[in-house]
């Protein structure tokens, strides 16, 4: 595989995922093996977690209450263990972010981050539903000398437009992905991009219990995206897209 080239703003990825083990380990106090153990472990135990208490009635709380630090484990098994998509995504966001960016459902904040690098980009509102997601991001936006560029807070500032919307890995955890979608297009600006991924599977073997499947709901998405967007076209072989508006 070739190896991914960033332009300098972007160099500090290369680092173990913007410093994101190193960060994990601060942050959580924890020493190397233990960590190792529990990345190692992470989705495995948020599957049995899923499978024990995920209801779609009660998404939001799950996220919010119930998945606790097994979430950072999750994230960051994958963001490590996926370097190069996620290099590549990185890469979509540094040719289409700019001015006030909204990361919908930021996870540890690897694409926050990312976004907050880039030149044309003058701050980034950083939104998640877990307050440990959220306290993590903000030591790691520390961390990284970006607390000047970006905001963290739990939901989307009401009354306010974006430039440019990402979201990634969230579409799928939503009872109704289609109304998050015809949220993004209120607010997002007439020129603005909107770069999303989704993954609607709950795999071979049920290890994504949470993720939404059900046809309808997923025949209904597509519509709507397709009804109020249009794709820009993008050069990398990520599932990442990017969009702008349609209607």
């Amino acid at each position: 595989m070739t190896k991914i080239s960033f332009p300098p703003f972007l160099s500090s990825y290369s680092k173990d995922s913007f410093y994101l083990k190193q960060h994990l380990q601060e942050y959580l106090h924890l020493d190397s093996k233990t960590l190792d153990l529990k990345l190692e472990t992470g989705q495995k135990q948020l599957a049995e977690l899923g499978h024990k208490d995920f209801d779609w009635e009660k998404a939001a709380a799950f996220y919010r209450d119930k998945v606790g630090e097994l979430y950072l484990f999750e994230l960051g098994a994958w963001h490590l263990g996926s370097s190069d998509y996620i290099g590549e995504t990185l890469l979509l966001i540094a040719d289409h972010a700019q001015g006030r960016v909204l990361d919908f459902g930021g996870g540890i904040g690897t694409h926050t981050i990312g976004a907050a690098l880039c030149p044309e980009v003058e701050q980034v509102v950083y939104c998640d539903i877990n307050s440990i997601s959220r306290d993590f991001v903000r030591y790691r936006v520390e961390q990284m000398g970006l607390s000047h560029k970006i905001i963290v807070c739990e939901e989307i500032p009401p009354t306010e437009t974006f430039d440019t919307i990402l979201s990634f890995d969230v579409l799928e955890h939503l009872p109704d992905p289609s109304q998050q979608l015809l949220h993004f297009h209120e607010i997002l600006k007439p020129e603005g991009k909107i770069i999303l991924n989704w993954y609607f599977y709950k795999g071979a073997n049920q290890e994504f219990p949470f993720h939404m499947d059900d046809p309808e709901v997923v025949n209904t998405f597509f519509k709507t995206i397709q009804s109020k967007f249009i794709e820009v076209f993008q050069p990398y072989f990520i599932t990442t897209r990017c969009y702008r508006k349609w209607s």
